[in-house]
């Protein structure tokens, strides 16, 4: 077993480590906050420790099953909205803090410090560059239900064209006079505010989801 001053140094390492990531997974609102990877972190961290304790070094096979538990506890905070898969950073986030209490757990600092250095800069200065990434690239699903005439959906394509967005018809209908259609459309932001704002002022249009 470690000495008292190791196992307290690693536990204050646990903390700062866990609580670091934690913090800004916390500032953002995610699922997976403060406490949690904290949690998640000391977690690792003792299994890894008593499997090099109990086995007299490291045991592979506890090891692995700390990455599939830590599997699917990554996946219970993603969940799709809309057209859009949410969590994935956080379960990600999850995933890169376990890792880093084993690697406390066997002493390997250099590597956790770096490691958890990696990890910030990812979820603090990469946000803009996330961000950039979705305003020059876009995905939305519309739905637009008007009132029937020939060749209407083909001229809703039409004014994707002339906005410069990327579509393809997922499904159409008609029900009585009305007509609907919906696509999923890429492109840039601004080009997806000016359709929006084309078909919001178009008095033929019933029913317009975007």
């Amino acid at each position: 077993m470690p000495s008292l001053d190791v196992l307290v140094f690693r536990f204050l390492l646990v903390i700062i480590v866990g609580g670091l990531i934690g913090a800004e997974r916390e500032y953002r609102s995610k699922s997976a906050g403060f406490r949690t990877m904290i949690l998640i972190c000391l977690g690792s961290f003792l299994f890894t420790s008593f499997s090099i304790h109990i086995t007299g070094g490291t045991n592979d096979r506890i090891a692995s099953n700390i990455v599939t538990g830590i599997g699917f506890l990554g996946a219970g905070v993603i969940f799709k909205s809309d057209n859009r898969i949410n969590g994935i950073t956080t379960a990600a986030s999850i995933w890169a803090t376990a890792a880093l209490g084993m690697g406390i757990a066997d002493g390997q600092y250099t590597i956790v410090l770096i490691a958890t250095g990696i990890v910030l800069a990812s979820l603090f200065l990469f946000t803009k560059l996330e961000t950039w990434i979705d305003h020059i690239n876009q995905t939305h699903n519309y739905k637009i239900v008007s009132l029937y005439k020939p060749d209407l959906l083909e001229q809703y394509e039409q004014m994707f064209r002339q906005h410069k967005l990327n579509y393809k018809r997922l499904k159409q209908s008609k029900n009585g006079e009305y007509i609907s259609g919906s696509w999923v459309v890429n492109g840039v932001e601004k080009n997806h505010n000016s359709f929006i704002e084309k078909i919001l002022h178009d008095s033929s249009v019933k029913e317009f989801e975007f």
